[in-house]
Order: C-alpha cells, then sequence, then structure tokens
C-alpha cells in the first residue's frame, strides 16, 4: 500500500478521496523534523509553507512522488528531485479564478482608495472631498504571464472596457485572439499601462522582473498588482518608486520574505497589502485537495 505524507493541510474531503482508494494517509507531525519522517512515505503533499529541500529528497528512502497542492514550485527542490527520479506536480489550474478577482479586489481597493476611506470612516472621519478616486473603464491593464491566470485576469478586464496588453515568453498570440487582448513587448506593456499584474513563476530569471528601471519607465499615475511571487519585483525599488513618485500605487500579496520582517513597504500609504490569501477561497481549496487527490490516485494505483 503506497504511503502519502501530508505536510500542509489540505481539505479533508481529498484526504478521505485517497484513503478511499486505499492509499494510507499520515499528517507530519510538525515535532518531528521532515527529514526524519519522510523515510517510508512514497508520496508527499506541501503547500506553500514547507519546503522539499535537497536535504529532505536526500533523506526519503521511497519517496517517488511530490506534490505541490497549488501553483509555485519554488519550495521545491526540483533538480534534487530529478537526480532521485522522483516526480513532481502541482495543480496550477485549482487557483486561477479567485487569483485573478483577487487582482481586481486589488485593483478597486486602489483605484477607488478603499482602505483609507474604510480607515477614516473608523476614526469617524468624513473625507468626502479628500478621497477622490479614478475608475477602471477606458484604462489599460499589462498582464505579465499570459498563463491560466492572466487569461482569466485578461476576461475580466475586457468585461470592465479596459484594453489589454498582454506579455509572456512563450507564443500567446491563440489566447491574445480567444480573450481580446494585445500582444506587446515588455517595454511597450510598462510605459503605456495604467495597471500592470504580475503572473510568472519565481525564477532565476524572474528574480527582479520589475525593477527600478521598469518603474522608471512606468506612467506616474499607474498602478503595480503583485499576486505571483515576492521576489518578481525588487521591493527596496518599489520603495523608491512610491516615495518619489514614479508610480501612483502598488497592491501587494505576496513578499520577498513572508512573514514581512521589515513592515516599511506594507504601510505605506500608497500600498494595499494582503497576507498571500490570492487562492484562500472556499472554492479554490477545495478544487486544489480534489485535483491534488485526483492526482495522487493516478499516480500511485496504477
Amino acid at each position: 500500500m503506497a504511503r502519502i505524507l501530508i505536510a500542509d493541510p489540505i481539505a479533508e474531503p481529498a484526504i478521505q478521496k485517497m484513503r478511499n482508494a486505499g492509499l494510507e494517509i499520515e499528517m507530519w507531525n510538525k515535532e518531528t523534523p521532515l527529514t526524519e519522517q519522510i523515510k517510508g512515505f512514497d508520496c508527499v503533499v506541501v503547500r506553500s509553507a514547507t519546503k522539499v529541500t535537497r536535504e529532505v529528497v536526500e533523506a526519503a528512502d521511497r519517496l517517488r512522488l511530490i506534490v505541490r497542492a497549488g501553483v509555485g514550485l519554488d519550495n521545491v527542490d526540483q533538480e534534487a528531485a530529478r537526480e532521485r527520479n522522483i516526480k513532481v506536480l502541482n495543480t496550477p489550474e485549482a487557483p486561477s479564478v479567485s487569483v485573478a478577482e483577487m487582482v481586481f479586489a486589488h485593483m478597486f481597493a486602489l483605484a477607488r482608495r478603499i482602505s483609507e476611506a474604510d480607515a477614516s470612516m473608523k476614526a469617524e472621519r468624513w473625507e468626502k472631498k479628500k478621497l477622490k478616486g479614478i475608475e477602471l473603464w477606458r484604462k489599460t491593464i499589462g498582464i505579465i504571464g499570459f498563463g491560466r491566470i492572466g487569461v482569466e485576469v485578461a476576461k475580466r478586464a475586457k468585461a470592465l472596457g479596459m484594453s489589454v496588453l498582454a506579455y509572456d515568453v512563450v507564443d500567446i498570440d491563440a489566447r491574445c485572439k480567444e480573450v481580446g487582448a494585445e500582444r506587446a513587448t515588455f517595454d511597450k506593456m510598462i510605459e503605456e499601462s495604467d495597471f500592470i499584474t504580475v503572473h510568472v513563476p519565481l525564477l532565476p530569471q524572474t528574480r527582479g522582473l520589475i525593477g527600478r528601471a521598469e518603474f522608471a519607465k512606468m506612467k506616474n499615475t499607474a498602478f503595480i498588482i503583485n499576486t505571483a511571487r515576492g521576489g518578481v519585483v525588487d521591493e527596496a525599488a518599489l520603495l523608491e518608486a512610491l516615495n518619489e513618485g514614479e508610480i501612483a500605487g502598488a497592491g501587494l500579496d505576496v513578499f520577498e520574505t513572508e512573514p514581512p520582517t521589515d513592515w516599511t513597504l506594507v504601510k505605506h500609504p500608497r500600498v494595499v497589502a494582503t497576507p498571500h490569501i490570492a487562492s484562500s477561497t472556499s472554492e479554490a481549496q477545495a478544487r486544489v485537495g480534489e485535483l491534488t487527490a485526483e492526482k495522487i490516485i493516478k499516480e500511485l494505483t496504477r
């Protein structure tokens, strides 16, 4: 019988589905190092919190499958897994709608200054004249990374009457045609967009993708939204751009260090910040669990 170690929580129905398929499920006892508890398991399931390091991979004695229940794989040492012929899977299709909706939650909050308005009301201040915002209608949104989430963002942007510029390093012509987006160069998107949203994984080539040079090219009325990975946007450069008025504001759901050790950027008056919750909806978590269970059952019960 294949044994599954659940290192980070997933939905209970998914766990039961795996048990019903004849798999043995055990939860990680966090008092025991993962390098010790991994022994004897065929599969380990993680979310974003647990890191499957080279040390963990090399400590495993029968591991053949690592499943990241979610999108990014930056917390899994994929090279170490390949060296040991361990398959690595994730569930990128599960949270696409939730993340796309979170992009617009940040955009509306920035455009209509919702956080400021709410704080002033709770402080019993009526600042109606001070809190003038802008419309999203007829604005241009630039989408960096035109995969599942980027396409979902584009669909919603078009419904709001926005123009969509899409950028990716792969061929996205068919996707652009499908949703009515314009494929753009990176520089064109940076220079012409009123809102820029990031949807790329954290890789060596995407770390610091948005830095000082990019902020200098943006409109001073532009907003940057990051619901992808913190390291894609250079936080020091972003803080400088905000302080110098190079851009109008930022919506951040992810950070270079989570939780942040320096809260200066989070507390900036033109930043809307959330604690990495873009995919934290009941619907997305149910889909994550269901897809995780399906992929494990397919791999381990052949």
